[in-house]
């Protein structure tokens, strides 16, 4: 049985991935649990973000690692995040603030495999 794909990303998403890692080098995402910035998925430089040891990897988005926090995993398990754009500024330190295009999770619940 293969394993489901948790996250996904529309074509906006990955044009607006690619326009940021040529600025910026390898970045990562880490889905926020709610706090400043909602529940907006944040943007950052591969090395200026420590990985948790309680964050879990729900996949990958063009060679872009996508983490989420365990507890919230657990509330979303079920669930499959598409990463998408609209306009409108990032989170205050997530690398799409400024760029008048935000990321935004979407969701649906889990294809059955």
């Amino acid at each position: 049985m293969t394993e489901p794909v948790r996250v996904e990303a529309t074509p906006a998403a990955l044009a607006l991935i690619e326009e940021i890692k040529a600025d910026h080098g390898p970045i990562l995402f880490h889905q926020s649990g709610g706090c400043c910035d909602g529940s907006s998925p944040m943007c950052y430089p591969q090395g200026d973000f420590i990985v948790g040891d309680r964050d879990v990897l729900l996949g990958t988005i063009s060679d872009v690692p996508v983490y989420i926090s365990e507890s919230q995993f657990e509330a979303w398990r079920h669930t499959q995040l598409i990463l998408d754009v609209v306009p409108g500024r990032g989170g205050m330190f997530s690398l799409d603030n400024g760029r008048e295009r935000r990321f935004l999770t979407r969701s649906r619940l889990m294809p059955k495999t």
